[in-house]
């Protein structure tokens, strides 16, 4: 039988774990389990399946339906859900490696992850390199005989660079590492790294699997190995999605087709929109045929996101004038929500960057990212055409 599409996913996978038939999935609120004997309660705690505590996978069986629903999306065999994207990307790192051992990560980074791979895990004897992952021979000169971890973000936060999900991947293994992707920016519904060749994706579901900007959330999809691995220090570290968390990215899911289309559409409109303005210097957008990876991105993804960076001229005097002039376009952090958001990055989400590696890597002081809402497209482009004109 045939798989069904994407969006018919989106609907159902991971739908009907309850016993009354409830047509949407219950919120399991409970924090613990009652067993029928002890015996029972001894299999259970020596690895049988079964429920037994909230904070130990499995969950509930909300928290089941929907890391069947997301492994279903992304192509993995199994998953386990957070309380956010950066204990996610904890849990990885400490499953993965250990003292001694060495991590490439992509230069262009979410400014979060860069905190914890410079100043957390050097703590624990975990040596970090960043490079330019969009280049093949950086990333072959800085592999050391103990790197053991590949982590990209494709496309990056915030300029967009696109790093080749498949070449590295083979790098990855030829070296003996494994290679971790972060899925948010694309989603699986434009980008599938599992089926490019990466080992683990993690997400924030805070952003687009969420996709309304009321919760905080982060997955981990990968192969059953990799995520066995994972169990023991996402427990111990506590990091465990809410119940209620878990029904709203269930829920989220379910639309996740829908409003990433809009998301993309109003995106490529407003990037061709602020290439051609005359105040507007650069944009970074892989649907633009200017962007350096725009051919990779082609064929990498199958749709561009709702993402996009640009640098307006006369530097941050002229962003902050701009974002403080946006009516519709709301000023704010995190980035996935129905609404437009625009932040700066050099002084808010990529502040703990030190100013010489931000601008290196492009990150200015006139950099605006913007997560491009599904409002009407033409409101959208008003709003910016009239900040624009107030710098």
């Amino acid at each position: 039988m045939k798989e069904p599409g994407f969006g018919t996913r989106c609907v159902h996978a991971g739908e009907g774990h309850n016993p009354y038939g409830a047509h949407a999935t219950p919120i399991y609120q409970t924090s613990t389990y009652v067993f029928d004997n002890a015996e029972q309660a001894a299999e259970i705690f020596s690895g049988a399946s079964g429920y037994r505590y909230i904070r130990s996978a499995p969950n509930t069986p909300t928290h089941a339906a929907f890391i069947e629903k997301i492994c279903s999306l992304e192509g993995g065999e199994a998953g386990l859900a957070f309380s956010s994207g950066m204990a996610a990307e904890i849990a990885l790192v400490l499953s993965m490696l250990k003292k001694g051992d060495h991590l490439l990560s992509t230069n262009i980074i979410y400014g979060g992850t860069f905190g914890l791979f410079s100043s957390l895990m050097t703590k624990f004897g975990i040596e970090v390199s960043f490079v330019d992952t969009t280049n093949e021979e950086i990333i072959r000169r800085g592999l050391q005989e103990n790197t053991k971890m590949i982590f990209l973000e494709s496309p990056a936060n915030p300029t967009m660079a696109i790093s080749d999900i498949s070449l590295i991947g083979k790098i990855a293994r030829d070296a003996g590492a494994i290679l971790a992707v972060d899925n948010t920016f694309a989603t699986p519904y434009f980008q599938r790294p599992l089926c490019l060749g990466a080992d683990v994706v993690v997400e924030s579901c805070t952003k687009y699997i969420g996709g309304h900007g009321d919760l905080l959330g982060g997955v981990a999809v990968a192969g059953r190995e990799i995520i066995q691995k994972m169990k023991r220090p996402a427990v111990l570290a506590g990091g465990t999605m809410g119940t209620h968390e878990a029904w709203l990215c269930l829920r989220g899911l379910k639309t996740l087709h829908l409003r990433m289309e809009r998301h993309a559409k109003n995106a490529m409109q407003l990037a061709q929109f602020l290439h051609s303005h005359p105040r507007v210097s650069r944009v970074n957008y892989p649907g633009l045929a200017s962007h350096p990876q725009h051919a990779l991105a082609s064929r990498q993804m199958s749709g561009w996101g709702g993402m996009l960076s640009f640098e307006v001229k006369g530097g941050i005097d002229a962003g902050q004038r701009l974002m403080n002039s946006l009516k519709l376009c709301s000023l704010a952090v995190s980035l996935g929500s129905v609404d437009t958001l625009v932040e700066h990055p050099a002084s808010m989400t990529h502040a703990v960057m030190p100013r010489e590696m931000r601008e290196s890597l492009g990150i200015s002081d006139g950099l605006v990212r913007v997560s491009v809402g599904i409002e009407d497209e033409e409101d959208i482009l008003q709003d910016f055409a009239e900040g624009l004109e107030k710098i």
